[in-house]
């Protein structure tokens, strides 16, 4: 895959301090979720009700992949070590529910990269969550407009 805007060189000089530490963790928490998302936005495709919708999941799921590719290498430049992700959010079974989960888990995932955006000290850091949250508040947006179509 050739480069994207995903794609950032990290000062090497950047340390590991106790508050890489407490960073890495939450970016961790963050690639199981991006993990997570790739799984039940796969599902959630092979679920709807139109080829249109279809897609616009499956570009949705891109760009999830692209976070948690980013966040994976994030996570390694601070700790040294590639990331172990695990499905931690289980996708509903039918279409209507998987939207509703998803919109609602975009939502609170905007939350959490804006205030990841705040504390992160690099500012490569800072610039790839809030890129990422920019792209979650955007596909909310999508799965608003999914439930609205469903109904």
């Amino acid at each position: 895959m050739g480069p994207s805007q995903y794609d950032y060189h990290y000062d090497e000089s950047y340390s590991r301090s106790q508050h890489d530490i407490r960073l890495a963790q939450e970016i961790h928490k963050a690639i199981n979720g991006e993990y997570s998302a790739i799984a039940c936005y796969e599902r959630l495709a092979t679920m709807a009700p139109t080829e249109a919708v279809r897609n616009q999941l499956l570009e949705i799921r891109q760009d999830e992949i692209h976070h948690f590719e980013e966040f994976c290498r994030i996570y390694n430049h601070i700790t040294g070590r590639a990331a172990h992700p695990q499905i931690t959010e289980t996708c509903p079974n039918t279409y209507s529910d998987g939207i509703e989960f998803a919109f609602k888990d975009e939502q609170e995932t905007v939350d959490f990269y804006l205030s990841m955006a705040d504390v992160a000290k690099n500012i490569l850091i800072k610039k790839a969550f809030k890129r990422a949250a920019a792209d979650e508040q955007n596909h909310a947006v999508w799965f608003l407009y999914f439930i609205q179509k469903n109904k």
